[in-house]
């Protein structure tokens, strides 16, 4: 236990006083805290700029141009500025000058009125979250009404009161909304896997350079190379929990600052129950810890830190193949293969907090899986020591799990 300390305390000012470590923790943190108040110092601009402003009409020459030539001679100025409220629309006088305007970047778009039920969107390069073609589309179809109202001498008021009539749908959600509980998953489910493989790496590269150096043979010689290998897991652990809830919390702090600034649907992000969060933190460090002491155990299979990516593909390619499983099936969290998914030690540090937050799952299976999880930390650790002991002092070529395995039992 002496030797652990001691390793555990030797490791974590390795970190603590690394000015990497310091200061990449320090830039994210504001980072993290400058995209929270971004849209109130936006807000604040805005504010400034309107009240110096001398006149209340808009400056034309601010605004988005967007060309259109109407051969029916329905389209209004004022009904497209009520519909198009930022765009300022260039009337032309032939399609042909729609297409050169656009061409020429003078309008960003464009839009040829055939006829009241149909039209032609011109654009240069066109957007996959371009919603303007919709947007005009929704303007013809309020054109069409008028014009309808106006030969049936209805009022287009009555009209269109009646056909946007609002139904009020009063849901009640008996269980959980996975609809709005889905994107802080998916979330989480990338934040661990980025953690595993971030520090998981800088695990490996640690015993990998002691080991170039030769400075892990004085380790092994004095100290049990299981002590040497829990202390460098934990205090990557340690390190990487104490550099995530500072950055963290500076983002959710700053969030809560400038809550009304966001969005709804950007707040349901950050709107995580507890019982959720206290489920990702238990699984997500037991299954940070199974693929750490993973990572220091094939760390020690090389000699150089050229050959590190290769021999630690073993581990990157289990961590990312759960990575893309559990996404696909985040949208079924009650399906079979999540739920298979949720008892394994290599994928319930994601699987079982999404259930936990969007599905149906039991007390007693979170405690299994969780009783499974850390049994495995365990397990994965001893092995590792061994694996550990018996490779850091084998030089030369990469060692071959499968040989480093068949090592360690010659020693039983």
């Amino acid at each position: 236990m002496k030797q652990f300390k001691t390793i555990l305390k030797f490791e974590l000012d390795n970190y603590f006083k690394s000015k990497s470590y310091i200061i990449s923790t320090i830039i994210i943190c504001i980072l993290a805290a400058g995209i929270m108040f971004a849209p109130r110092i936006k807000d604040a601009f805005k504010s400034g700029s309107s009240s110096s402003s001398s006149s209340n009409e808009e400056n034309i020459e601010d605004l988005t141009k967007y060309a259109i030539y109407d051969a029916t001679g329905i389209a209004e100025e004022e009904s497209l500025k009520d519909m198009f409220a930022d765009i300022h629309f260039v009337f032309c006088d032939s399609a042909d000058q729609v297409k050169e305007m656009v061409k020429s970047e003078e309008a960003k778009k464009g839009f040829i009125v055939n006829s009241l039920t149909s039209f032609d969107y011109v654009v240069f390069n066109n957007s996959m979250m371009d919603q303007t073609g919709y947007d005009f589309k929704e303007y013809m179809a309020l054109l069409n009404k008028m014009d309808y109202c106006r030969e049936n001498n209805l009022n287009i008021d009555e009209f269109l009161a009646m056909e946007y009539q609002e139904i009020e749908m009063n849901e009640e959600i008996l269980g959980k909304d996975s609809a709005s509980n889905y994107w802080y998953c998916y979330a989480l489910v990338i934040i661990i896997f980025m953690l595993i493989v971030m520090y998981g790496m800088t695990i490996a590269s640690s015993v990998t350079n002691e080991k170039s150096n030769r400075s892990i043979e004085i380790l092994v010689t004095s100290t049990s190379s299981t002590a040497i290998l829990f202390g460098k897991v934990i205090a990557g652990a340690i390190a990487t929990i104490f550099q995530v809830g500072l950055i963290g919390g500076s983002l959710i702090g700053s969030y809560q600052f400038n809550k009304a600034y966001w969005s709804s649907t950007f707040q349901a992000i950050f709107d995580i129950p507890s019982n959720v969060l206290v489920t990702f933190a238990i699984f997500g460090i037991g299954g940070f810890l199974v693929y750490a002491f993973m990572y220091g155990a094939l760390g020690a299979l090389v000699s150089k830190i050229e050959d590190l990516n290769k021999t630690a593909g073993t581990a990157q390619m289990i961590v990312t193949l759960v990575y893309v499983v559990s996404l696909i099936n985040l949208m079924n969290v009650d399906g079979v293969i999540i739920k298979v998914l949720s008892f394994l030690p290599i994928s319930s540090y994601s699987a079982m907090f999404a259930r936990v937050a969007m599905g149906n799952v039991a007390v007693w299976e979170v405690i299994v899986s969780a009783v499974i999880l850390y049994a495995t930390v365990i397990l994965v650790g001893i092995i590792g020591g061994k694996i550990f002991r018996n490779s850091t002092l084998r030089y030369g070529n990469p060692i071959k799990l499968s040989n480093a395995l068949k090592g360690m039992k010659k020693e039983k």
